[in-house]
């Protein structure tokens, strides 16, 4: 089991990787595997009823629903003075004002789109390097994984938070894409050795030696045979990979460290800090994006441990 970011992702590959090892040619390629229509088909069965997928799934998808249309339907920008000073929740304003009369419910709106694009673009970059490197050092072994392997081990050392630090605070980060690249630079090493370990337990099955023989290409044998069957491990190492650049985000952001530019739910608390909500009885500035974050992040955990079961046979409930 592995853990990162208080997220753990086991290593549900082994029904897959045992199924297509004994079911050769049934996707008509070389090497055989799985059928795709029929594993998706059962996937999304056990899926659907599974609650810690449908909960985990209805709180992020409501949370992303709201950044993406709640725009739409505000009167005020996120830094317009819309009203009173410090008004209480009401009708006219849903989670109240700030010290300046701004409009909490719009910077929460407006935070929500940041979060989720971070963690998209963050999870994504670190989830293709990561991948790529573990893949590439798994199947080809020799010099080039070792070479590979010590990149990541350096990698991993690194304590990354602190050099994200650093470089925000000398090179400052002028946008989210920028913070998330940074985030998605120093996130893939524990994924590279995860992918890496199930590679090479792949590499030697007989489905990959027939495709070998059949003169199919290095990047077609990892794209067409070795990645499906590893995808739900792939899935929800995405899954971790986007909580974590989320959490990361946010405490750049409530430490005064990323983007000024453009509203977020880190940035929210931050400010909420300095002009002392807290002492002032504020709890509609710093409440929602606290509580934001810690239902999005959460309820990827509840997803993520609900995917285990989904995918990991010995796991379902039939």
């Amino acid at each position: 089991m592995r853990k990162e970011n208080g997220m753990t992702a086991t290593q549900p590959i082994t029904g897959p990787v045992t199924e297509a090892s004994e079911q050769p040619g049934a996707t008509g390629s070389p090497s055989g595997g799985r059928k795709p229509g029929g594993d998706a088909r059962e996937t999304l069965y056990f899926a659907l009823r599974n609650p810690k997928v449908i909960i985990g799934m209805v709180v992020v998808l409501g949370f992303l629903l709201l950044g993406l249309l709640g725009p739409a339907f505000l009167r005020y920008a996120p830094m317009d003075y819309a009203g009173p000073p410090m008004a209480p929740p009401s009708a006219d304003f849903p989670f109240g004002t700030t010290t300046f009369g701004q409009d909490v419910f719009a910077q929460f709106v407006a935070g929500l789109r940041s979060t989720f694009l971070v963690g998209l673009l963050g999870g994504g970059v670190s989830a293709v390097i990561g991948m790529t490197i573990g893949f590439v050092a798994g199947y080809r072994g020799g010099l080039i994984d070792e070479l590979l392997n010590m990149l990541t081990n350096v990698v991993l050392v690194i304590p990354g938070f602190v050099v994200l630090i650093i470089i925000n605070a000398y090179l400052g980060v002028r946008s989210v894409p920028m913070q998330a690249l940074y985030i998605g630079v120093f996130s893939w090493p524990w994924v590279a050795r995860a992918v890496r370990a199930q590679t090479l337990s792949l590499r030697s099955r007989d489905f990959i030696d027939l495709a070998r023989l059949s003169g199919v290409g290095v990047g077609t044998i990892l794209r067409r045979e070795v990645a499906p069957n590893m995808y739900s491990y792939l899935f929800m190492t995405f899954v971790l990979l986007f909580g974590g650049s989320i959490l990361t985000a946010a405490s750049l952001d409530f430490i005064g460290l990323g983007p000024t530019n453009a509203m977020s739910l880190g940035l929210m608390m931050n400010q909420a800090v300095q002009w002392s909500a807290l002492h002032l009885g504020l709890w509609w500035w710093f409440i929602p994006p606290g509580l934001g974050i810690t239902l999005i992040v959460g309820s990827l955990y509840i997803m993520n441990v609900g995917l285990d079961e989904v995918f990991n046979p010995k796991l379902r409930e039939m």
